[in-house]
């Protein structure tokens, strides 16, 4: 679905992405997983278009996504949630979920996925006309997700979706991420939290200093001496 080959970009005179290459397959949860500052948000940002590339090629449902638009990529389907939820504080949590509706794509199907998302975080239905920013940290996390399911994505990427949650509720956020997975999203999911973010994934890189530096399976990568003593503290 997704393919991302020798990709390098970053900000002003500064790289921060270095001939990175990955894959998403179709249907599947693929993980990425790194330390603070190692690239991860610069990689997702240029596979959305907020980022140019300097050089490399996206390509996203067999298309040449590299000088798109962002707006036209979220019209194929391309979505992300960005880390920090980024809601509306002070409208309503219906009002922020609809905001994700936007795009000529997502218009279409606007009724039929409000009730879905609404059905998937009952918690949403009945908070629907309270300002977002009231709700806690894991219930705006539920919203963020809502918005972007709103867009009809049909790769979902997710930025940090745990992030600042307590335990029990990042264990709710994955749960949701495996709900979203087997209704026929596919999801590219960049996580700190590289415990849970490898027990989901079928594949997975590991980040460091702009560069992918090591890649398999979750599994494989979870077995790994050298990525536990370094994320794991094993």
């Amino acid at each position: 679905m997704l393919a991302v080959t020798d990709l390098s970009t970053g900000y002003g005179e500064s790289q921060i992405l270095f001939d990175v290459s990955l894959h998403v397959a179709q249907s599947t949860v693929t993980g990425l997983v790194g330390s603070n500052a190692a690239g991860k948000s610069t990689l997702i940002n240029a596979i959305s278009g907020v980022n140019s590339a300097w050089g490399g090629k996206i390509e996203f449902l067999g298309t040449d996504i590299t000088k798109m638009s962002p707006q036209k990529r979220v019209e194929m389907g391309l979505i992300q949630c960005p880390e920090g939820r980024r809601l509306f504080p002070t409208i309503s949590v219906y009002e922020n979920i609809l905001l994700g509706a936007y795009s000529k794509r997502a218009r279409s199907k606007k009724e039929q996925n409000m009730k879905r998302v609404l059905e998937m975080f009952p918690i949403l239905a009945e908070r629907r006309s309270q300002a977002a920013g009231l709700m806690s940290g894991g219930e705006q996390q539920m919203c963020a997700l809502a918005r972007a399911l709103m867009a009809d994505p049909a790769l979902l990427i997710l930025d940090e979706p745990s992030l600042g949650l307590a335990p029990i509720i990042v264990s709710q956020v994955f749960e949701i991420i495996r709900n979203i997975l087997h209704e026929g999203v596919t999801i590219f999911l960049v996580e700190q939290n590289v415990k849970q973010a490898l027990g989901m994934s079928s594949m997975a890189y590991v980040m460091e200093s702009g560069k992918i530096t090591m890649s398999g399976s979750g599994r494989e990568l979870l077995a790994n001496d050298e990525l536990s003593k370094a994320y794991l503290g094993i």
